[in-house]
């Protein structure tokens, strides 16, 4: 009898992140916070949420950047009250929301603690978002790379980190199509599968349903009950690609 497949998923850690890395958690069997990687700008410190006027962004502001820095490098500008100024934000843009206090009381929890680095806020954030949606990180580890200390580059550490952990199933987001070797991993009898994002439409502040904000958003308007709207599946990496083709087209 064949063994059971063991999916890992490898991400940067994001600052309350969207439904979407929700979901790859979800179907991971080892989740490692992608944390001693290039930091880049984007969405790593920063993220959207719906506010009356249209979408608004949270970011965390970070000190003395330097070019090259990895993400468990970058330092947390202190000297603002970022903290204070991201829940004044979301309790007004969450202002009559059925779960608002429990989206804040998330907020809150990370918020109680200090952090020196955006790698340890942004793990944290995410650990408090699956804390509160536990089925999706039920029984399974998470880990951070710079922990692991496993060598290599790009595609190739990517491999070697599914080697290091007994996976034989890599499952990743849509982005990586532009760069990742899929042959480097089937050399090595490991498939290679990218998420197709459920985010079913969910009752949403604010006028039309968008899911490119915060997971803050699920839990202020579903609470408990966005467990079900955490959905996605995974995709094969040939029918993945031909399927993106043939909508490009």
């Amino acid at each position: 009898m064949a063994s059971p497949s063991r999916c890992a998923v490898v991400s940067q850690p994001m600052y309350f992140p969207w439904v979407g890395m929700l979901e790859q958690i979800r179907l991971a069997d080892h989740f490692v916070y992608y944390d001693d990687v290039q930091f880049a700008r984007g969405f790593f410190n920063r993220v959207q949420i719906k506010t009356r006027t249209g979408s608004s962004w949270l970011t965390v502001p970070l000190a003395g950047l330097k070019r090259g820095q990895l993400i468990n490098e970058v330092r947390i500008d202190n000297q603002t009250n970022w903290k204070r100024s991201h829940l004044d934000q979301l309790k007004q843009a969450y202002d009559g929301a059925p779960f608002r206090a429990d989206m804040l009381a998330v907020v809150e929890q990370v918020f109680s603690a200090d952090y020196r680095t955006l790698a340890d806020l942004a793990r944290a954030s995410m650990d408090a978002l699956v804390h509160y949606y536990p089925a999706i990180g039920a029984n399974k580890p998470f880990s951070a790379s710079s922990a692991l200390e496993v060598p290599g580059a790009s595609t190739q550490r990517l491999v070697n980190i599914c080697v290091a952990l007994e996976a034989d199933h890599y499952l990743t987001g849509h982005g990586a199509r532009h760069y990742l070797d899929h042959a480097a991993f089937e050399s090595r009898g490991i498939a290679v599968s990218y998420i197709r994002y459920g985010t079913p439409p969910y009752s949403q502040l604010h006028g039309e349903f968008t899911p490119y904000v915060s997971a803050l958003d699920l839990i202020a308007n579903r609470g408990a009950a966005g467990l079900a709207d955490i959905a996605g599946q995974a995709v094969p990496w040939r029918e993945f690609i031909t399927t993106s083709a043939e909508t490009a087209t």
